[in-house]
């Protein structure tokens, strides 16, 4: 059996540039941070003829072209792996439709463990573009680039995605005093929302790709912020930092009336007035977890608690996709 996992991540900065629709016209720039939670896949070669799959579902089918899983069915397409002997199992440590990227992770970790099946070692860089080419170009999703390059090179890592498609990968210039001092500030609350990313995305794409002005402004000004935030972090102005996050969000909600709701407007409001500096909804929106950097960590929680949110903590992951038993 081969067991490899692949980070969640949270974007610090910049986040939305990275769609191609954009980038192709202005060029993209986000930081981005994996943490230690994780999707896991699992290879293992069964007794029996056949390709068994547990996820979500369980599938049992004699050929690849009989998959109903997208991703699976074109990474083994890709991967030219004619009617296997296999068994994939797949689990999560936190639920997908969250706005962690699972997807991207999902795509990254199956992908690794099938290079390890075959025995065969691929390079982060080839990983996250595999896994772009399976979501993006084969399966047509309005998604950028930012999930699997993440999740194949973990830390926190600035991407500057050009206008040729070439992704530019930087590790952020950080001390390890500001680091801790990140992973101790930076709370992670669940809004109880799951949704579908594509939805919200694909109104951000349209928009980019009709050249509404309106859309495109607010992204060159995201990809601003982004810059500013990898500043402040570097030079370690962190409550500056903090303070951009409420930037973040201001010019996320004004791309799409799908991105927030009532309940989520007033448990982001309740954070700013209790302990939190700043915040934002990590992800496309719509839905999945509200990020504060707070100073009064514990008035923080206990108002977030009253709101029965639940907190999910976490550290930053250094690791990246990789195989984990083998």
């Amino acid at each position: 059996m081969l067991i490899s996992r692949s980070p969640l991540r949270i974007t610090l900065g910049g986040g939305g540039t990275d769609l191609p629709s954009y980038y192709k016209k202005k060029g993209g720039f986000l930081i981005s941070a994996s943490i230690n939670k994780y999707v896991y896949v699992t290879v293992t070669r069964p007794f029996i003829k056949g390709i068994f799959l547990k996820y979500s579902k369980i599938e049992n089918v004699k050929k690849i072209l009989k998959i109903h899983h997208p991703i699976i069915r074109e990474v083994l397409k890709l991967l030219k792996l004619k009617n296997p002997q296999i068994e994939i199992t797949t689990l999560t440590d936190i639920p997908t439709g969250t706005g962690l990227g699972s997807s991207g992770s999902f795509t990254t970790a199956l992908i690794k463990s099938l290079y390890a099946h075959q025995k065969k070692n691929i390079h982060p860089k080839d990983l996250a573009e595999l896994a772009c080419t399976i979501e993006i170009d084969r399966l047509k999703e309005p998604i950028g680039k930012q999930d699997q390059y993440i999740a194949a090179y973990g830390g926190i890592t600035c991407f500057n995605f050009k206008k040729n498609g070439q992704v530019i990968t930087e590790p952020l210039k950080i001390s390890h005093n500001n680091i801790t001092k990140l992973e101790d500030n930076l709370l992670l609350f669940f809004t109880g929302y799951s949704r579908n990313a594509s939805d919200i995305l694909k109104e951000q794409d349209k928009k980019t790709k009709k050249n509404e002005n309106k859309m495109i402004d607010n992204l060159n000004y995201v990809k601003e912020l982004g810059i500013k935030s990898k500043k402040y972090l570097e030079s370690g102005k962190l409550i500056q930092f903090a303070e951009l996050l409420n930037e973040h969000w201001e010019f996320k909600q004004s791309r799409s009336k799908k991105m927030s709701n009532k309940n989520i407007s007033k448990w982001y409001y309740d954070g700013l007035k209790n302990g939190a500096i700043g915040g934002k909804l990590v992800g496309a929106g719509g839905g999945g977890f509200l990020i504060f950097y707070a100073d009064n960590k514990e008035k923080l929680r206990k108002k977030m608690s009253q709101n029965n949110l639940e907190e999910v903590r976490f550290n930053f992951d250094f690791q990246g996709t990789q195989t984990i038993l083998s």
